[in-house]
């Protein structure tokens, strides 16, 4: 592809290689160095000049540091005449940040965007934001996509006739009910409340769940304690086997451990939004791939086609 130039910060090089292997172009190298007094330094290592420059960069843990690292790589494409760059953000952890729920508190996901466009960014790619407000502290161009088609595709080997999907709170519900449609079943809900980071309480199950297998959907896993409790409720309906699916699998704090051991848990899917080691993986994990739809998409930017035809919902 011509005057198209990828590169990749340190957050998750592996999925980076993979887009570019869909894209059928190299991923070009970038140095990334600490100097004594712990400050970044970051230099793209090839010609930017007049290119459309793509940088690839989960805002994973350690999140302030990758987020440091994709801001200096923006200011070194601005910096080197890039013709338009692009943030291609599978993951972005402070869209969890987006409301003043309490007094004197700041809204991360707006401030976060507003640095990145003052960085250089002309353009984000982004995948299943944890609220569709956070599109609109962007003033730029977002593209947001999402995975429930590439989750669909791996839940439709299975007998679905007796299935509901499951969303663990209201405010997913649309999202849930978007992949019920796909997929041709009915859709139920938690009622959540959120009391501290690990601790929440869900109050009822609206929908019909007794008897049924059960698809829950969230838009990612950090603890594992939404998923846990709604467990707990789903048992007592009744509810048959259970299969737990989110786009982004951060796990932390043993959550993918707590919820393998679960013995109605039959399988645990993700997407490789964000990466996951090796030594956390259990054998109920199953991990799918968005390398496909993210170089699709930018390949589509690219040529300026459109990118919300190829993602709406069927």
């Amino acid at each position: 592809m011509r005057d198209i130039a990828v590169f990749s910060g340190t957050a998750h090089p592996e999925l980076a290689a993979e887009i570019c292997a869909h894209l059928g172009t190299p991923l070009l190298p970038t140095r990334v160095q600490r100097f004594a007094n712990d400050c970044l330094e970051v230099q793209l290592q090839a010609n930017c000049r007049e290119r459309d420059v793509f940088i690839i960069q989960p805002l994973v843990p350690p999140v302030q540091e990758n987020l440091v690292e994709l801001l200096l790589m923006l200011d070194a494409a601005r910096g080197a005449s890039a013709a338009r760059t692009t943030v291609v953000m599978p993951h972005y952890a402070y869209a969890r940040s987006d409301k003043k729920d309490a007094p004197r508190i700041s809204i991360g996901a707006r401030l976060v965007a507003d640095l990145l466009v003052t960085a250089g960014a002309n353009r984000v790619l982004a995948m299943t934001l944890h609220s569709p407000q956070v599109h609109g502290f962007f003033s730029i161009p977002v593209d947001h996509l999402h995975a429930l088609r590439e989750l669909a595709a791996h839940f439709k080997q299975y007998d679905l006739s007796n299935t509901v999907v499951v969303s663990p709170d209201l405010g997913n519900a649309k999202e849930a009910a978007h992949f019920a449609r796909i997929l041709g079943v009915p859709v139920a809900a938690g009622a959540k409340q959120r009391f501290a980071d690990d601790k929440v309480h869900i109050s009822a199950v609206i929908g019909q769940v007794r008897g049924k297998d059960v698809i829950v959907l969230d838009d990612e896993i950090a603890k594992g304690s939404t998923v846990v409790e709604l467990l707990d409720r789903l048992r007592e309906r009744e509810s048959g086997t259970i299969r737990v699916a989110c786009t982004h699998g951060l796990f932390s704090d043993g959550a993918l451990e707590r919820l393998g051991a679960e013995p109605d848990v039959l399988e645990i899917v993700c997407t490789n939004t964000v990466p996951i080691a090796k030594e956390k993986h259990v054998p109920k994990l199953k991990v799918l791939s968005v390398a496909g739809p993210l170089a699709e998409a930018m390949r589509r930017i690219h040529n300026g086609e459109s990118v919300s035809t190829l993602f709406e919902a069927p």
